[in-house]
């Protein structure tokens, strides 16, 4: 029985479907092409505006010309490989079952072998040349070295051998060996498959051509194997496995020595394979690779490790000295920890009136504001909308105010987009209409309102005070750490303004504003659109009439991500600040060049090292998880907050590294000498480098080997007793004077305690390091005490508290307790604030600010009191003026900046006169105040209990008023006494239980 006919001619639907699945891998093709274009070309656009385009073609040059080398490299070794196999396969075979499933293998290989030939090489030489193509700033350096002018004390090379040579010597080494490998057995599985190679039963049979082949790769592979175990002689000196880094005894004398024995031997076996291959005797080779195996055993593993053993453990003492002190020197050198200035510093631990006199300039400037704990503060006295912010922590720097450098905390006013309502997230206002925060917030440092408000210097919307107003300098911030991922900026001349600008008052009403500068690459053509829209996967972008023939796509607007684009080589620091200068509001962010390949120099983790109780918390970015022996703060950039401008700065252009990468991008950089001196009051020393240097100090402030070796006087980075996390106190920004220096100057700051193990130390403070931040503030010329790092060493004797024991004797102290117990009871916080070392009174002073903090939504931080410690003893006190004086024996000797806002009059020697109300009179006020609390507390728990919230708020707001007078009144009370110490009856009368 026959089918009807198809009316479809047959062959007819198989060919549309054939044509339909080629079409539609052409289409994805292309959209994933261009979409690959758009990201390109994007890329380009933003490095021709930014005038940093030389980075981006000198980079992507470099790699894709490392790419394609490593790919020929691998596809020709791969390739060849397999052709040269395939071309030498035998014409005829003995029959076996072996050989039938070859055939089998044969025949369903042998339609697709053309592609499969070219295929596989092809893709091992993708692998290859994208792994090739990572390496490029190992090979870019190599090719721009520059000498370091000092050599290693084991070969005598040039530092620069192994920074710079050593490590691309090592890349191309280990490719070639990897393009061996991957290619021999290639050659040897195509041998096999095609019957040139054969597993018989009286052993293996290979054919006259494969034994050539393998004879060859063999050699190949040796003779790289022995450069390998050449270079491994100078890798030994960057050895970080031992107890201490760099070559010890055990590889100076065994280790190095094999390496030279193996890597001729290695030689010599492959002039074996040769001649194998020549003659067709393999005894020889199979022999030599035989005795190289074992000798690699004996000599590069048992017989260190025999040394190590039977030598030099049992003297480990004597024979590493030498060792020891190479790892000290070199690593001293690396991080720049050679040049630290030492001194001992025998601190005393006795108060005696008037002792802070020679530190006046010091205690006057002293820091009272925490910028870490204010930025809720700096939010609701200067936010204003609630699209701006302020970022978590705020920034330490100084400036000149009526001719004295005054210490400042800064922040910059924000765009947050997140805050506006529900109803206006649309596209165009997040990328059209709110595109930028406004102005600059500051602080005094060493000041505060009478009521624990910040005393601003530079505040309100249009922006006023010391630093400048709208016309002296540019407010607006379109670039900053929190800046969003793009906006659209600018318009035709004569277009109305469509950007909101700032607040025309507090009250209400908005200004309008159009970007004027040249921030980004031009979005007005349709082209540009197009591109711009794939990488921001936006059609709005594409569609809206926000964007016009004169718009500009602002992004990557971060700073520091903006100065590491334009300067990949660098490690940039985690907390970029701001400053105001030459009319603009610039970013300043420090780079460094690291490495990790210096002789002799220990490996430090920079994760690990820059992470303290900040970046845990969020508020500041440590460094990425790299390890680095050597680092340098070679670049200084400044990012202009308005136009988005970059600019780098060869600070340290005595760096080696940095010279080379001069050479590789040399239009990049300009010398310090070109840096203005606005820009130069502002540098300060970098946080990261110095976390990293104070950690590695506190084992290499040792220079004698022995005491090195026994690890006797390590030392660590205290925990900051402020969290409770067990995580390292921050470093501060302070301006002091050290015992050398004759006058105080902007310093970065830490403390050492004893070595801490299992978690376990005493806190007596061992040092404190201090590195100067002043630069000067004249054009292109850098102070000559700029970075200078000084250690103070306290004598162990001296027994001076450390930080955890200064935070334990305020927690501890009864009428401290009872004084913030009366704080808390209004249904607030107690914040402590940073604690602050710093030398003076010839010995070691601790300063804390005290923050009371309301349970409310709109609530922000108020400095209440402020706690100090000496030896022994404390004072608190409603300002840092008055708690010196009760630390002193009710004369300091100087004056602290917050002065001024004492509730007592000062005696004329600088002592704290008693109220004229006397002590009777303050107790009953003390007595009057705590019994307002208690009725308040009473009546407040009633109206909670019915449920009347407004009765209960009005309640809590007299709660507050009377603990402030009752700390009022117990401060007049505490100014008539001494001193509080754990030992001595408190000098501050405790209130009654009752209260």
């Amino acid at each position: 029985m026959s089918r009807p006919a198809s009316p479809t001619p047959p062959g007819k639907l198989q060919t549309r479907r054939g044509a339909l699945t080629p079409t539609l891998i052409v289409v994805a093709l292309v959209v994933v092409g261009f979409i690959f274009f758009a990201n390109v070309w994007t890329d380009v656009l933003w490095y021709q505006q930014l005038g940093y385009f030389e980075v981006f073609l000198t980079e992507n040059l470099a790699r894709i010309g490392i790419f394609a080398a490593g790919f020929l490299i691998m596809f020709a070794a791969v390739f060849y490989a397999i052709r040269i196999a395939y071309h030498a396969r035998p014409v005829y075979a003995p029959d076996s079952d072996i050989r039938d499933n070859l055939n089998r293998y044969q025949a369903q290989l042998e339609p697709v072998r053309r592609v499969v030939m070219i295929g596989l090489p092809v893709l091992f030489g993708l692998f290859a040349g994208s792994a090739a193509s990572s390496q490029w700033q190992k090979v870019m350096l190599f090719f721009n070295q520059e000498s370091f002018g000092q050599t290693d004390p084991e070969f005598g090379l040039d530092i620069g051998f192994y920074l710079m040579t050593l490590p691309f010597l090592g890349f191309v080494t280990g490719f070639l060996i990897s393009v061996a490998i991957v290619a021999g057995i290639a050659g040897i599985l195509t041998h096999y498959l095609y019957g040139s190679i054969r597993i018989m039963e009286r052993g293996i049979f290979t054919s006259r051509a494969a034994q050539i082949h393998l004879a060859v790769t063999g050699a190949s592979f040796l003779i790289l194997l022995g450069i390998n175990f050449w270079l491994d002689r100078y890798s030994a000196l960057q050895n970080s496995g031992g107890r201490w880094a760099g070559a010890l005894y055990t590889d100076v004398n065994a280790v190095i020595p094999t390496k030279a024995i193996l890597a001729v031997a290695a030689a010599l076996v492959a002039i074996l394979f040769i001649v194998a291959a020549i003659i067709g005797k393999w005894r020889l080779p199979v022999i030599g690779t035989a005795m190289l195996v074992i000798t690699s055993i004996l000599a590069g593993g048992v017989y260190p490790w025999v040394i190590q053993q039977f030598q030099v453990r049992p003297s480990e003492q004597t024979l590493e000295r030498k060792y020891i002190e190479r790892n000290i020197g070199m690593t001293r050198a690396a991080y720049g920890l050679d040049q630290v200035k030492v001194e001992r510093y025998n601190a005393t631990t006795t108060t005696t009136a008037g002792a802070l006199a020679p530190d006046a300039q010091t205690t006057a400037n002293i820091r009272l504001l925490d910028p870490n704990l204010i930025s809720d503060a700096f939010s609701q006295l200067e936010q204003f909308r609630p699209y701006y912010q302020f970022p978590k922590a705020l920034n330490v720097d100084r400036y000149m105010v009526d001719g004295k450098v005054q210490d400042t905390v800064i922040a910059v006013r924000e765009l947050n987009p997140d805050g506006l309502a529900a109803d206006q997230q649309s596209w165009l206002n997040r990328h059209v209409v709110y595109t930028h925060g406004y102005g600059v917030v500051a602080a005094k440092g060493n000041k505060f309102t009478t009521d624990g408000k910040p005393e601003f210097l530079q505040s309100g919307i249009p922006s006023t005070g010391v630093l400048g107003n709208d016309q002296t300098y540019e407010p607006r911030i379109y670039f900053g750490e929190d800046s969003p991922d793009y906006s659209i900026v600018g318009a035709p001349e004569g277009a109305s303004p469509r950007e909101q600008d700032r607040p025309a008052s507090r009250e209400g009403g908005e200004t309008q504003y159009t970007f004027t500068g040249n921030g980004g690459p031009n979005v007005g053509s349709f082209f540009n659109r197009v591109l711009y829209s794939i990488k921001f996967q936006s059609s709005d972008l594409l569609l809206s009439d926000g964007v016009n023939e004169a718009s500009q796509i602002l992004y990557e607007r971060n700073p520091r991500e903006r100065v590491q684009k334009v300067a990949p080589y660098l490690t940039v620091d985690g907390n970029a600040y701001p400053a105001v200068v030459d009319g603009r509001v610039k970013w300043i962010v420090d780079g460094y060049t690291t490495s990790q390949y210096y002789p002799y120099s220990q490996q430090e983790q920079l994760s690990d090292a820059t992470t303290d109780s900040q970046t845990t918390a969020g508020r500041n970015v440590a460094l990425p998880n790299s390890s680095v022996n050597y680092i340098r703060n070679s670049v200084k950039a400044t990012v202009d907050a308005y136009d988005g401008s970059v600019t780098l700065y060869a600070w340290d252009d005595q760096d080696p590294l940095l010279k080379a990468w001069q050479k590789v991008f040399p239009s990049t950089l300009k010398p310090y000498s070109e840096m203005s001196g606005a820009v130069m009051s502002h540098v300060r020393y970098p946080e990261d480098l110095f976390k990293v240097q104070r950690e590695l100090l506190g084992r290499y402030h040792v220079t004698d080997p022995v005491s090195f070796y026994k690890n006797d006087d390590a030392w660590s980075v205290p925990n900051d007793p402020t969290v409770s996390q067990e995580v390292k106190q921050p470093p501060f920004y302070m301006s002091l004077q050290m015992p050398d220096q004759k006058a105080p100057a902007f310093q970065l700051t830490s403390s050492y305690i004893p070595q801490v193990v299992n978690n376990n130390a005493r806190n007596v403070l061992y040092g404190f390091l201090a590195a100067d931040s002043d630069a000067g503030s004249q054009k292109g010329v850098k102070a000559e005490s700029y970075g200078q790092l000084r250690l103070l060493q306290v004598p162990p004797e001296s027994q001076v508290p450390g930080p955890g024991q200064a935070q334990n004797k305020f927690n501890s102290d009864p009428a401290v307790s009872q004084a913030l117990n009366l704080l808390r009871q209004g249904a607030s916080d107690v914040l402590n604030g940073n604690l602050l070392t710093l030398p003076a009174a010839r010995g070691m002073l601790y300063i804390q600010p005290v923050y009371l903090k309301s349970t409310g939504e709109t609530s922000y931080p108020t400095l209440q009191r402020v706690l100090v410690a000496f030896g022994d003893k404390i004072g608190f006190a409603p300002t840092l003026d008055e708690a010196l004086n009760q630390l002193f024996g009710g004369r300091s000797g100087a004056q602290a900046g917050d002065a001024s806002n004492g509730k007592t009059p000062t005696a004329p020697g600088g002592g704290a006169t008693p109220p004229s109300t006397g002590s009777d009179d303050a107790k009953a006020a003390l007595k009057a105040a705590l019994d307002e609390a208690n009725a308040a507390i009473k009546a407040g728990q009633e109206a909670l209990a019915k449920g009347d919230f407004a009765a209960y708020g009005e309640q809590q707001k007299k709660l507050s008023d009377a603990l402030r007078k009752a700390l009022d009144a117990e401060a007049r009370l505490g100014s008539t006494g001494t001193a509080s110490s754990p030992t001595s009856p408190s000098a501050t009368p405790t209130p009654s239980p009752s209260s």
